[in-house]
């Protein structure tokens, strides 16, 4: 099987079935790279309809990532009370804010060996923000890329960190920041690992 040519093939019709969706992500739409960063940091494990309310009440409160940094962790908690893994959560997002601040002067780097330095950042994020906010060239693998990969047999991958690296050897550059969006979408339609299940879903309604 050449798995450029069927990568190719499947992201196409899922691109057309899901590239017109109009349906913000966690990691979208945000003014400035850390308040897009901090939110995903925020997704992880927690839906996207869960999340943007929040991170927006989480800016609301405080405009700088200066002003999170010094933030006390008892205050972000509580605006995070109702995520899974919020203890976690808060904490990252202070120290990550904190070391963006202390080691970047603020700014948020545009090489992923950098961004993986900050605390709660991991590939995933670090991917994301390559290609949301510098607009480099980036495979963000979550769980739904993950799968979906592996489903349709492009890889054969134990987790996402190694899906990301056969993705990147598959997958021509000018496609890699435009299968996070389609793949998650897609994804989220389709439980399970049914190949079918998810051949149905693009079918035309």
């Amino acid at each position: 099987m050449n798995k450029t040519k069927e990568f190719l093939k499947i992201f196409k019709k899922a691109e057309k079935k899901y590239g017109p969706v109009d349906k913000r992500l966690a990691g979208e739409g945000w003014n400035s790279g850390w308040k897009m960063l901090i939110a995903t940091i925020m997704s992880a494990q927690s839906r996207d309809e869960t999340t943007i309310p929040i991170a927006e009440y989480l800016f609301d409160k405080y405009d700088s990532l200066d002003k999170l940094a010094n933030a006390k962790f008892n205050e972000v908690l509580k605006i995070l009370k109702s995520m899974n893994y919020n203890r976690t959560k808060s904490k990252h997002i202070i120290e990550a804010s904190r070391f963006i601040c202390d080691n970047f002067n603020g700014e948020i780097p545009d090489e992923i060996d950098e961004l993986v330095k900050i605390p709660g950042v991991g590939r995933k994020t670090a991917n994301l923000v390559l290609s949301e906010v510098h607009k480099k060239d980036g495979i963000c693998v979550d769980t739904h890329v993950h799968r979906i990969s592996n489903v349709f047999e492009i890889v054969n991958t134990k987790n996402p960190d190694e899906t990301e690296i056969e993705l990147r050897k598959i997958v021509p550059k000018k496609y890699w920041s435009r299968i996070n969006r389609i793949f998650v979408l897609w994804g989220k339609d389709v439980s399970g690992r049914d190949k079918g299940k998810f051949l149905d879903k693009l079918k035309s309604n």
